[in-house]
Order: C-alpha cells, then sequence, then structure tokens
C-alpha cells in the first residue's frame, strides 16, 4: 500500500472501507457553496460555452435525423425521458428496510438514441465537433449551412481521410465509434479488459478497428493517446481531459431543467434537487455535475456512485492527488461487472474543476447491482445496465447512514425539506445490451 493510503486508512474509517472494500460513503471535505467557486469555474468552462455545445447540437440536428431516423421524434435532438419510479421507490424501501422521501425520478440515459447511453452527450458532440472543425476551416461548412448535407458522398469522402481514436471500457467507444463510423472517419477504439465482448462485437460491426489490451482502461488510453499522437492526420478524443466532451455532458442539465419545470417539480431552497450519477474516469457525470451546479447552485446536491473495485474518482479528489491516484494504491485488485466503471485513476481535469462542487461519493458491492437491475425491471419494466444501477446506492443509503444524515443537517435540509425534495438516479447504460446478454445478467 502506497504512504499516503496507509495514512489515510489510520485517520479516517471512510479509507478503511476502500482498503477492505467495503460500501462507504465519503463527504467532500473541500465543498464549496456555489457562488465562491463559480469566478473560478469560469475562467475555465463558462456558461457562454455550454450555450455554444448547445448551438452546435441544434446545428447538426437536420444531419443526425437524416442518418439516424430514431431521432426524427426529437426534431434530431439527443435527450432521454425523466420518469417516475414509484414503485421501485416502495420496493427499495421495503426490501432495504429504509425511508426514501421525496419523489424518487429516473433520467434515462441508457437510452439515448444512437449510443444507448450517456456516452451519446459527449462522445457524439466531440465527434461532431470535430467534424464541424476540418469541414469549416477546409471551406466546405458555414454555420448558418443546412448539416444535413454532411451526409453526402463528397463530404464522407473528405472526413475518410482522417482518423478518430479513443480509449475505452464500453460505452464512450461505442458513441464515439458509431457516430464517427457514419461519418465517414476511420475509426479505431481502444479497450481495456474490462470491456465486454458484445461492445466489441457491435463496434466491429459498424467497420470500427477494435484494439484489445489485457489491462486496465488507463493502458488502453494511453496507448491510444500515443498512437494517435504518431499520426497527423488522427484526432484523439481523450476521456480523462477533454474540455469538449465534458461541454457535451453539461449541456444535460438546462434539458433537465425543461424536463423538471414541464413535470412541475421546483428547485429552490425548499426544493432540494439530488442527483446520483455512475462514476468511472468522472468525464460523463463530472460534465453533468457541473452543468447542474451552474443552473441550481447550491439547491442541487450531487453524489458520484462508484464500485469497490474502483472508487478512483474518490481517492483521486480525497488524496488531492487527482489523476496521480490510483486504486492500486490501497491494493485494491479485480474485475468489477461495472465495466463501464472500471476505470483505476480518475480524470485530472474533472477532479481539478469539481473538487469543490460535488457533495460525496458513494461506493457499491457488485451483486447490489443485479439485485437493483432486477428490482427495476419488475417494479418499472425498465432495463438499464448493471453499471448504470450503482445510482441506486444513493437514495437507499443517504437518509440511513450517520454522514447521509450529517451532509443533511450541514445543509440545513430537514425533513419537511427532504419531502419535498426531487432525488434522481442518473441511468447511465442499457439500450444495446444484446438480448443473450440481459439472460446473462438475470441468471447471475
Amino acid at each position: 500500500m502506497k504512504a499516503y493510503a496507509s495514512e489515510m486508512v489510520k485517520k479516517d474509517s471512510v479509507f478503511r472501507d476502500i482498503a477492505e472494500k467495503q460500501e462507504t460513503l465519503w463527504l467532500n471535505n473541500k465543498y464549496l457553496p456555489f457562488d465562491t467557486v463559480d469566478a473560478l469555474c469560469q475562467l475555465v468552462v463558462s456558461d457562454r460555452d455550454i450555450e455554444e455545445a448547445e448551438k452546435r447540437l441544434e446545428r447538426f440536428a437536420p444531419y443526425i435525423m437524416k442518418c439516424f431516423p430514431e431521432t426524427r421524434e426529437t426534431n434530431g435532438i439527443i435527450e432521454s425521458p425523466l420518469v417516475q419510479i414509484s414503485a421501485m421507490q416502495r420496493q427499495l424501501e421495503k426490501d432495504f428496510n429504509t425511508e426514501i422521501p421525496g419523489q424518487l425520478l429516473l433520467k434515462t440515459d441508457s437510452h439515448l438514441a444512437i449510443a444507448g447511453s450517456v456516452k451519446a452527450r459527449g462522445g457524439i458532440y466531440e465527434v461532431l465537433k470535430h467534424a464541424e472543425d476540418l469541414a469549416y476551416e477546409a471551406g466546405l461548412l458555414t454555420y448558418s449551412d443546412n448539416y444535413e448535407k454532411l451526409a453526402d458522398k463528397e463530404y464522407r469522402d473528405f472526413f475518410s481521410k482522417y482518423t478518430v481514436q479513443v480509449g475505452s471500457t464500453g460505452n464512450l467507444g461505442l458513441s464515439i465509434g458509431i457516430m464517427s463510423a457514419a461519418i465517414g472517419f476511420k475509426v479505431k477504439v481502444h479497450m481495456s479488459a474490462d470491456a465486454k465482448q458484445w461492445k466489441k462485437d457491435l463496434l466491429r460491426s459498424k467497420g470500427v478497428e477494435v484494439i484489445e489490451y489485457d489491462d486496465d482502461y488507463s493502458k488502453a488510453v494511453a496507448e491510444g493517446r500515443r498512437l494517435s499522437d504518431e499520426d497527423p492526420m488522427s484526432y484523439f478524443v481523450d476521456d480523462e481531459y477533454s474540455v469538449a466532451l465534458f461541454l457535451g455532458y453539461a449541456v444535460a442539465a438546462k434539458r433537465l431543467q425543461k424536463q423538471l419545470e414541464g413535470m412541475n417539480i421546483p428547485v429552490d431552497g425548499q426544493h432540494p434537487l439530488i442527483v446520483y450519477i455512475p462514476c468511472g474516469v468522472g468525464g460523463a457525470p463530472g460534465g453533468i455535475l457541473y452543468g447542474l451546479k451552474r443552473i441550481f447552485k447550491d439547491n442541487v446536491h450531487v453524489f458520484f456512485c462508484e464500485p469497490v473495485l474502483f472508487p478512483s474518482v474518490l481517492i483521486g479528489m480525497s488524496s488531492d492527488l487527482y489523476e496521480k491516484a490510483n486504486v492500486a494504491d490501497f491494493d485494491i485488485h479485480g474485475m468489477s461487472e461495472a465495466d463501464g466503471l472500471a476505470c483505476a485513476s480518475p480524470s485530472g481535469f474533472v477532479t481539478r474543476i469539481d473538487r469543490n462542487l460535488l457533495s460525496g461519493d458513494f461506493t457499491i458491492q457488485d451483486e447490489k447491482l443485479y439485485t437493483f437491475m432486477r428490482m427495476l425491471i419488475d417494479t418499472e419494466n425498465v432495463r438499464i445496465e448493471p453499471s448504470s444501477c450503482a445510482a441506486f446506492i444513493g437514495p437507499v443509503s443517504l437518509t440511513a447512514d450517520e454522514k447521509g444524515l450529517s451532509y443533511l443537517a450541514a445543509h440545513s435540509i430537514d425533513n419537511d425539506k427532504l419531502n419535498n425534495a426531487a432525488q434522481i438516479c442518473w441511468a447511465t447504460g442499457g439500450k444495446l445490451v444484446p438480448e443473450e446478454v440481459w439472460k446473462e445478467y438475470l441468471n447471475k
């Protein structure tokens, strides 16, 4: 065990739980009121940056609608429903002998069009931005054009000269691979040992070159980055440092705001919003958290949820070592069923920008992923993949854990406010899972 990890284990029971691979809740010791950190955040990613990202997605809507007919109902905008899951809420309370106050909702990014996961937000956005930049610089596109023309052979031939590469445990690779191949790019996805076979097979069926590694996610990313850097015609989508990915995820917040308003669910001092997001390297949850904070400020409380085998963001933030931290520093080794969350080291960019914004981090045992998965199917007839189910550890544990109660007390969230709260579990993937894989999941 690394020296810093040994010291943390000696000082705090949370880190003893981490070293022993037990479920725990870490409360962010550097959490600050949003107005305190707003000026600093604006220097890195501003409201204007997020607005520009949203406008770019609107420009591409005609192209997306033409190439992916399943998006016609939403006019080429890739968005997921927000649904109330009251039957799941009652079953969780019964089976876990706890109380889940307020409304429990599911943000079904598991069913986003094209890529079937939250990665459709950031991953697809970055590919589209790269394509727009190339076509604009070549004089083939202006921002006032109808982007539907990008589907024409002339443009596909132009894009075919370029390569897009990414390192992934699965879902980011799917979003990058599917969209890049649709545009006409050559695509290489570097996949870690945790990646599921069906995701590799799906990518190959789209004409994507999949490069497999016997090592972890960090190795796949490092090798992908190195090989891309050697090719002047290659662009690397860097899940650990990409601002473009981050912006694509952050756009989700304003859309969620509209959905909450449409459901007559207020978010204010008397009606807190509590959000639980499964977390791997940190890119998707980090961008969503940031966007939510920019809109709802101190009325939103965001917790990440990580497997006990890969609490990399928790360790990176709590140690202030950021991307230099690794779960192996706590002698944690093994393969997680939550393949999309299997990242040994976190994003340095996300852990720094969100260091004062994240409320806390829950960890979860793998077997509970399947318990929650089956329960959601039985109660709501909704299928989300196991890694997505990490989010349910949040509402089950928040008021049942002394640390959770201390967080609520510190933020003046009393029982009345809790009963008025909206609690959202963010489902991150599942739509593209093949039927034979669902049978395997349900038999575990």
